[in-house]
């Protein structure tokens, strides 16, 4: 395997830190994974070691306000500062990996980037995986909550909350509990502005979801107690393409790779691939 870091320009000038993982051998395609809120880059290599030994490149980025990158923890101005970091990353790897097939794998609040992103940009992606998405966040968006948060992105944006989340919610490992928790590139802060970012954009996917066209792979852990998986099957249920597919695994908590069974969860995730794999000028 070969790993190697660097920078790429975002939206606004941002600098924003990447890595990417090869095989030894040309790859077959190319994973751009999309981290969660609070996430980094290095927290996926689960599946950075079992796609890579499959021949499959790996690349993630950190996210603005994330792990290595620029910016205040957990807070963006604008939710197309997302997307469009998104975009100039696909452009990246294009250049770097042209004439592979590249895939989007979005978890948590990378699942809600991708699942919008999908919607407008997907002429370079050829299928996109989300896990553990937020389409129906459990005890978050309380409605005391909503409007304090309305209330601060307009006087205050920049305004920190800590997002409450419980940590022994990501995994019934606790190891990965403690790993997590020790880790100085976790977060739990997010800010005002980012909370009405992150609840208009899940309002537009809930509205407009149904129209994705993208093949599409949905993951979730029916143990989840941060995001429901009853809501991601309610969602997929009503996107109209044809090539969806839903695997849920019934005690797996949010964080799948990093959960009891990854093993299984991975094994599912490659085969998916290999079904959707393509030759180049398809």
């Amino acid at each position: 395997m070969q790993h190697s870091e660097f920078h790429f320009e975002g939206m606004n000038g941002y600098s924003l830190y990447a890595q990417c993982w090869l095989p030894e051998v040309s790859p077959r395609a190319v994973i751009a994974i999309v981290h969660g809120i609070g996430d980094h880059s290095g927290r996926y290599m689960n599946i950075v070691n079992h796609l890579v030994s499959n021949q499959i490149a790996v690349y993630g980025y950190d996210q603005r306000g994330h792990g290595n990158s620029p910016g205040q923890r957990g807070h963006i101005d604008s939710w197309l500062q997302y997307s469009n970091d998104l975009l100039n990353f696909i452009n990246v790897i294009s250049t770097q990996q042209s004439g592979h097939l590249i895939y989007l794998l979005g978890h948590s609040m990378g699942a809600l980037v991708v699942l919008d992103f999908i919607q407008w940009e997907n002429e370079q992606i050829a299928g996109a995986i989300v896990s553990g998405a937020p389409i129906e966040p459990v005890g978050l968006a309380k409605p005391f909550k909503v409007a304090v948060a309305r209330i601060l992105s307009r006087i205050y944006p920049g305004f920190a909350i800590d997002l409450g989340l419980d940590d022994n919610a990501i995994s019934r490992i606790p190891a990965v509990v403690k790993a997590y928790q020790d880790d100085p590139l976790v977060h739990g802060r997010v800010s005002a502005r980012w909370g009405t970012e992150v609840l208009s954009t899940l309002e537009s996917v809930k509205m407009w979801g149904e129209s994705i066209s993208t093949p599409l792979l949905m993951l979730h852990g029916g143990g989840d107690q941060i995001n429901s998986a009853e809501g991601a099957k309610v969602f997929f249920d009503r996107i109209q393409a044809s090539d969806k597919e839903f695997i849920s695994y019934p005690a797996g908590y949010h964080e799948l790779h990093n959960d009891l069974d990854n093993e299984i969860m991975l094994s599912d995730l490659l085969a998916w691939i290999n079904r959707h794999e393509v030759s180049p000028g398809r």
